[in-house]
């Protein structure tokens, strides 16, 4: 429903804002300055426009920040570039224009007041500048939208992505203009989506340029040498039932992973024990199953130069590099490095406040 209504709003806004764009630089600065120095009655067909305007914004936005498939740094270019046009078109041609219209109208230069559209403007500009330079070559905000880093990262998490960690990068290029790191293994990585790179992706870093990568009952082996996996413990949390939990040393990062030794699909449909509105939940039951292949294990691959492996920390519920190949180094986006709010809006409960401002490991 929600997504019916805000593509509905999306659509009308354009006409409706190119309805009131005109009226409000062409039409209405002679409507003021005839009725000056009374107010000017607009006319319906405007009223209704600029009414209604700010309510299509709205619904276009949250459209926006509900896209998986949004490219935000083009969105704040095209803010920008449209704000800056507006404005110096305002100071260059509409206030002297508008100020000798009044003049030979025997009115006062300022009758006619500054476009709504100019006023939003000169305010918008500035502000999307600087959020277009801290996001481009500072830091991100990412919200954790899958189960595929758990239990490292829940759903609803909320990041913050190191944007200069693999160097200065171009915003909507993505051309690396500044080299100043290298990712590491085991780094928490977003990066662009190989097979369609408007979508953000977040995994591990396991494999780097050079390697050779196996993976065996759900523990990685890196040139022909197992990683450190020592498991600790069983894991549930009402959704995800008697999975294992282990401690993994991939280069200097010490991190839980989420693993099921078992040969096949071991989801089940919802269970009532689970707080979140998830079609499928699982249950992992692995006794008798030892020495059988896990249904997450890959013989060995080899990355080949400029690429990188990337794999989630809950090793049967993630879809990664095992599944849809490797990350060119023009896709990575930066580092995770913080959790700054957790909120999973289907999940009962409300934020998790223990979350906030724990450092990604």
């Amino acid at each position: 429903m929600i997504d019916q209504l805000t593509l509905i709003a999306t659509w009308l806004a354009v006409p409706v804002g190119l309805i009131a764009l005109i009226d409000d630089w062409f039409l209405r600065p002679g409507r003021e300055i005839a009725a000056a120095p009374a107010p000017a009655r607009d006319p319906p067909l405007a009223r209704a426009a600029y009414l209604a305007l700010p309510i299509l914004v709205i619904g276009a936005v949250v459209r926006m920040l509900r896209a998986e498939a949004l490219d935000f740094s083009l969105v704040l270019v095209l803010i920008a570039a449209v704000s800056g046009v507006v404005w110096a078109l305002d100071s260059a041609w509409l206030r002297p224009a508008r100020a000798r219209r009044a003049a030979t109208a025997g009115k006062a230069a300022d009758a006619a007041r500054e476009p709504a559209t100019v006023d939003y403007a000169r305010s918008f500009f500035p502000v999307a500048v600087v959020v277009l330079i801290l996001r481009s070559f500072l830091f991100e905000p990412f919200r954790i939208p899958s189960d595929s880093m758990m239990p490292t990262l829940l759903d609803g998490d909320f990041i913050v992505v190191n944007k200069y960690a693999y160097g200065l990068r171009l915003p909507v290029l993505n051309r690396k203009v500044v080299e100043i790191g290298e990712p590491q293994r085991g780094d928490v990585v977003v990066f662009r989506y190989p097979p369609d790179p408007r979508i953000n992706y977040i995994k591990r870093l396991v494999g780097l340029p050079g390697d050779r990568v196996r993976i065996e009952a759900d523990r990685v082996v890196v040139n022909g040498v197992p990683v450190p996996f020592e498991p600790i413990g069983r894991y549930s949390d009402g959704c995800y039932i008697d999975m294992q939990l282990a401690e993994e040393t991939l280069g200097e990062h010490v991190h839980q992973t989420l693993y099921c030794n078992t040969p096949g699909d071991f989801s089940v449909p919802r269970l009532p024990s689970c707080d979140r509105n998830m079609v499928r939940s699982y249950v992992c039951g692995m006794e008798g199953l030892e020495g059988r292949p896990d249904h997450g294990d890959v013989s060995d691959i080899d990355v080949p130069p400029g690429k990188y492996l990337m794999i989630g920390d809950n090793r049967d519920n993630s879809a990664d590099s095992r599944y849809w190949g490797f990350v060119p180094e023009e896709n990575l986006v930066g580092k995770a490095t913080r959790i700054w709010f957790n909120w999973d809006l289907h999940r009962a409960g409300g934020p998790k406040w223990g979350r906030v401002g724990a450092r990604i490991d």
